[in-house]
């Protein structure tokens, strides 16, 4: 393994141990000040079964791919199981754990070089450090259909490749030349838009299917670009207690156990499933980009 390799493992077992000292401290402080009635809200510490059956659905398709806060807030919100004000701390305190744990998984099951891994992790972080000054004053609704419609047509020269009537797919784990500067500026930009709530794995899956790389290679990538920023986004999240700690912890029993048997999924998954498998996620974000477009234009007209 690379000096830089261990390097980026390193830093990521960091911000890791960070994040989970900052949570165990929380949860004491708030368990002695819920004592001293100083107004800690009084929710449950012991997760339902629904919290963590929440943590293991969700992460689980999110190993493959799909993304889990979008399944998390809606499972929370039909269940009931998180007041809608606590729901964006509790998606990054809860899914951290998993997130780093995912990134060590895929970074030792899949050996991506590291000169196209470690300057797309970077590249995703400076964009999403960026976009908060950049992106964010972009139209939303604008972007969500730019991007589910970039993705459908994606998807549908994915699926004209897999059927043969296209050339195209390829198998390997580093990119060189002109490839690695476009993948890097593309993974920016992703980075960036994770700030209007735009998800980074799917596009992500497309960049690295359309370069030639194998769609395993999209594993490590996107899993270490979202890992270095839920340990800072979720520590930020505890320091301001804005997040429910049941559900939280909820997410994380569920969610680690549901981590290993994906993990190990798609290690075994021959790599023509797994092109059906990206294409079926890409189909599944791209709707529902559309469908959120829609619904926003639908919420803006009506308070017009």
């Amino acid at each position: 393994m690379s000096g830089i390799r261990v390097l980026l493992l390193l830093a990521l077992a960091g911000l890791g141990l960070f994040f989970v000292v900052i949570f165990l401290k929380d949860l004491v402080a708030m368990s002695r000040d819920r004592g001293r009635g100083s107004g800690v809200p009084e929710f449950s510490w012991i997760p339902n079964w629904r919290q963590t059956a929440t943590g293991f659905v969700t992460t689980f398709f999110d190993t493959l791919g799909i993304g889990n806060f979008a399944t998390t807030t809606a499972l929370f919100r039909a269940w009931r199981l998180v007041p809608d004000e606590r729901i964006p701390g509790t998606l990054n305190v809860g899914h951290t754990v998993a997130a780093v744990l995912g990134a060590f998984i895929f970074i030792q099951l899949v050996p991506v070089a590291t000169s196209t891994l470690v300057p797309m992790i970077a590249a995703a972080m400076l964009g999403a450090w960026l976009g908060a000054g950049i992106v964010a004053g972009l139209s939303r609704y604008r972007v969500r259909v730019g991007m589910g419609v970039a993705l459908l047509a994606a998807a549908i020269i994915m699926t004209l490749t897999q059927l043969k009537l296209l050339p195209g797919g390829g198998s390997a784990l580093g990119l060189q030349g002109p490839s690695i500067g476009l993948a890097v500026a593309a993974n920016l930009v992703l980075g960036g838009l994770m700030t209007l709530g735009i998800g980074l794995y799917a596009p992500c899956m497309i960049v690295v299917s359309l370069l030639g790389m194998s769609p395993q290679a999209a594993f490590p990538i996107m899993m270490g670009s979202c890992a270095f920023l839920m340990t800072i986004s979720g520590t930020r999240f505890v320091q301001k207690r804005r997040y429910h700690p049941g559900a939280a912890i909820g997410l994380t029993v569920g969610g680690v156990p549901a981590l290993l048997i994906a993990a190990l999924l798609v290690k075994a998954m021959p790599i023509a499933l797994l092109r059906w498998v990206v294409i079926v996620v890409v189909l599944y974000t791209s709707a529902t980009l559309l469908r959120a477009a829609r619904r926003e234009r639908a919420e803006t007209r009506s308070a017009a």
